[in-house]
């Protein structure tokens, strides 16, 4: 079975989200954040310390992107991924990388520097938090046009890339700058059954955790 080592809302909510949508069984495993800090035995699992950590078989994985990527293919044929002879197969790949690499990435400055070390460095966590609006318009400009979707014309792990991007940006208080477009479109994503069940399987997890 697929074992997910994961804290509430982290990066590791994408490999989550998109088990939820492909319907695959899982065993979640649920850690304080940060993992390195408050559950040191986790050094084990995943000696970078990072979240997330996902275990298929023989395969181990510590990127979010990468892992909603082998997620859509190997355990497809899926509509989450798009397949290389699709004419969309380039902008799939480069929306799901663009969702951390150039969206989540600025965020985790805003994260450090205003949330776990505040007063350290609040030029650089306001420098990175326009860095991210600044990027953000990139899927304003996409969504322009009226789609639902980033991509291929359905729902794709793309967007799952990109929404948890929205959704570590809301618990930063970045999205009061969100426009109309970006609003919708969070809506959309967050209305999907997929998400709703990930969101209740971490809290049931972390439920079980308090009791025991």
């Amino acid at each position: 079975m697929i074992e997910l080592w994961h804290c509430p809302d982290a990066r590791s909510f994408r490999p989550l989200w998109a088990l939820e949508e492909l319907g695959l069984p899982y065993e979640l495993h649920l850690l304080p954040f940060p993992p390195r800090v408050r559950e040191p035995a986790y050094l084990e699992v995943n000696p970078l310390g990072t979240i997330p950590a996902l275990k298929d078989g023989e395969t181990f994985m510590t990127e979010s992107a990468a892992i909603v990527q082998y997620l859509a293919t190997r355990h497809g044929p899926s509509d989450l991924a798009v397949p290389l002879d699709d004419p969309a197969y380039g902008a799939w790949l480069n929306w799901l990388h663009f969702g951390e690499a150039t969206l989540t990435f600025p965020q985790t400055l805003v994260l450090r520097y205003r949330r776990l070390e505040p007063g350290k460095a609040e030029m650089v966590a306001d420098d990175y938090a326009k860095w991210f609006l600044s990027r953000l318009r990139h899927v304003d400009r996409a969504l322009a046009d009226g789609r639902d979707w980033l991509c291929a014309e359905r729902f794709t792990v793309a967007d799952i890339s990109v929404g948890y991007a929205l959704l570590l940006a809301r618990q930063l208080k970045l999205d009061e700058r969100f426009s109309p477009a970006i609003q919708a479109y969070w809506a959309r994503l967050a209305a999907r059954p997929g998400f709703q069940a990930a969101k209740r399987a971490q809290k049931m997890d972390l439920e079980e955790a308090l009791k025991s």
